[in-house]
């Protein structure tokens, strides 16, 4: 296996997947129900979007893509690490990925504190 720094986010989300199975449908299950609240409260957000390094429109597609991906993969998402981690964690989607996983375990104290150790190890600089 290679360091920790050398892996890239798709490795990084198969590692997950393979580590904490049992976690991932409630994360998806989480990821899509934010996909659906950023999209009906658009307008809100595009009105108070502040980002520098990303324009709203840039975000709402990965939104749009992840949710997407959600949808056509289904189930298949819950039980296959490397499509779990080549749909969702390749490219720029990978940046709402993470910020989903990072609200899921840090918003509300998540019951697995080894799943939000590994997000935190993994994912967070």
């Amino acid at each position: 296996m290679k360091p920790l720094d050398n892996l890239i986010n798709v490795e990084k989300a198969k590692l997950l997947h393979e580590l904490f199975p049992q976690e991932i449908p409630a994360l998806l299950e989480y990821t899509n129900n934010m996909c659906l609240t950023i999209q009906e409260d658009e307008q809100l957000i595009r009105n108070q979007w502040e980002n520098g390094l990303l324009t709203i429109e840039a975000w709402l597609s990965f939104v749009e893509e992840v949710r997407n991906k959600i949808s056509r993969y289904g189930k298949r998402l819950h039980t296959q690490s490397r499509l779990f981690a080549d749909q969702l964690f390749d490219g720029y989607v990978a940046l709402y990925m993470v910020h989903c996983m990072t609200l899921y375990t840090t918003i509300r104290k998540h019951n697995n504190p080894k799943f939000t150790l590994a997000i935190d190890l993994l994912f967070n600089p």
